[in-house]
């Protein structure tokens, strides 16, 4: 087969700037080392350099950190319960995510970082583990991984695919090489008909595009939530509490500033507060502290005490235990233009949700949820304040949030299903 001209002039320069960039990757991993140590252990798999022998071939996952992992879980869980003879392969970027993988599935599965799109390390990876089919998670086009795959007769799906019209602008130079590598991928399984269209309109061919809609509908609340969060309300006392979830530096001053006001209103409401990235945990607590007043955390007390104000969750993969916990939920990644962070969560753990305005990354979902009642959307600080402020004075308010979301969960699954129907033609024989 006659190999496009065009494909290898834009893959080699692409692939040459990457080459020239190498000394960036490296002083990337020492700066965000200085933020987070994980960053500077394991430094060969970024290279895909291993020490261990190669091993029978085996079915590979790709999921970028931990909002990805948790959107993988029903279908992880699903092969492992169905194909228990299959040898299965996940791949993060960040520290978190492989926090996260480590805390889902312990060893029984492996788990490496994903290497750069090196063509060598690309290379390297593949041949090393021999992948009998990629399932990648939601919007990770790496043209020299893509490219690699087709070239060993890989087949590549894009699971729970999703595009924002944001994301496709910042495709906009590299169009031409995504575009080619996007339509090397066998299926790629949209969570909407709207990320749908703008993967046709990245490149993919529309043959190649089915809606199967978004595996997160498929989440499973987590066994013992109930015991959970009424542990957690005895050990607090009786009291209202409201959770800041997944909320980034920039954000910081604003939960802050909210749960000042609110207390003035609610003098004894605890906040539960939970950083999108372990190294801002301390630094929230002692923001808090800084504020006058009294802090706690989860790996030290475990348990809010009936006098902290606020309760730091500084544990990875608690997250929606600690949703079921509070009466009203914030979600962060929303008053800054980050584009918000999952919404399903807190409404599967029975939750009432507020958010900011931003929610790029999860528009169709919060268009859904706005749309049912389910969620209250303010446009800053201000109004974000006041729809928490008055969701935590009305109780019944609360309770139909709640059932608005939890019914529109319920309606929502199916995803799994559809896609392990599409997995299945490129599984191994048992």
């Amino acid at each position: 087969m006659r190999r496009d001209p065009i494909e290898r002039l834009l893959r080699g320069l692409y692939s040459a700037v990457l080459y020239l960039l190498v000394p960036v990757t490296v002083y990337h991993l020492i700066w965000r080392g200085f933020r987070q140590q994980a960053y500077l252990h394991r430094w060969g798999e970024r290279y895909a350099r291993y020490h261990r022998r190669p091993g029978p071939r085996v079915l590979w996952l790709h999921a970028v950190s931990v909002g990805e992992v948790n959107a993988a879980v029903p279908v992880v869980n699903a092969l492992r319960r169905g194909r228990p003879d299959l040898r299965l392969l996940v791949t993060t970027i960040t520290p978190t995510g492989s926090e996260r993988v480590r805390a889902l599935w312990g060893h029984d599965i492996e788990h490496v970082y994903l290497p750069y799109d090196l063509p060598g390390a690309v290379g390297r990876f593949l041949d090393h583990y021999r992948p009998h089919a990629a399932l990648i998670m939601e919007t990770e086009l790496w043209p020299n991984l893509l490219f690699g795959c087709r070239d060993r007769e890989v087949p590549v799906f894009i699971l729970n695919a999703r595009l924002s019209e944001r994301s496709l602008r910042g495709y906009r130079v590299l169009a031409p090489l995504v575009g080619r590598a996007l339509r090397t991928v066998r299926t790629v399984a949209a969570q909407s008909l709207a990320d749908a269209v703008r993967f046709v309109r990245l490149g993919a061919r529309s043959e190649q595009v089915v809606e199967v809609g978004n595996l997160k509908y498929d989440v499973a609340v987590p066994d013992g939530l109930d015991a959970f969060a009424a542990e957690c309300r005895a050990t607090a006392g009786d009291r209202l509490a409201w959770i800041a979830a997944s909320t980034h530096e920039e954000e910081e001053a604003a939960v802050l500033a909210i749960h000042r006001r609110l207390r003035e209103q609610f003098p004894d409401l605890l906040l539960l507060w939970a950083p999108r990235h372990p190294e801002r945990f301390s630094v929230v607590a002692g923001q808090a502290r800084a504020g006058g007043w009294k802090v706690s955390t989860r790996s030290r007390a475990r348990w809010p005490a009936p006098t902290d104000a606020v309760f730091v969750v500084d544990t990875l993969g608690e997250l929606v235990p600690f949703y079921a916990a509070a009466d009203v939920a914030f979600v962060g990644g929303s008053l800054q233009p980050v584009g918000g962070h999952n919404l399903l969560e807190p409404a599967a753990a029975g939750t009432a949700i507020v958010t900011g305005p931003h929610l790029h990354n999860f528009a169709e979902i919060s268009r859904h949820l706005h749309k049912h009642g389910a969620v209250r959307i303010g446009a800053d600080q201000d109004e974000v304040c006041l729809a928490l402020a008055a969701l935590l004075g009305d109780e019944d308010a609360r309770a139909r949030m709640v059932d608005a979301g939890r019914e529109l969960i319920e309606g929502g699954r199916g995803a799994l299903a559809q896609t392990l129907v599409l997995l299945r033609p490129v599984l191994p024989e048992a």
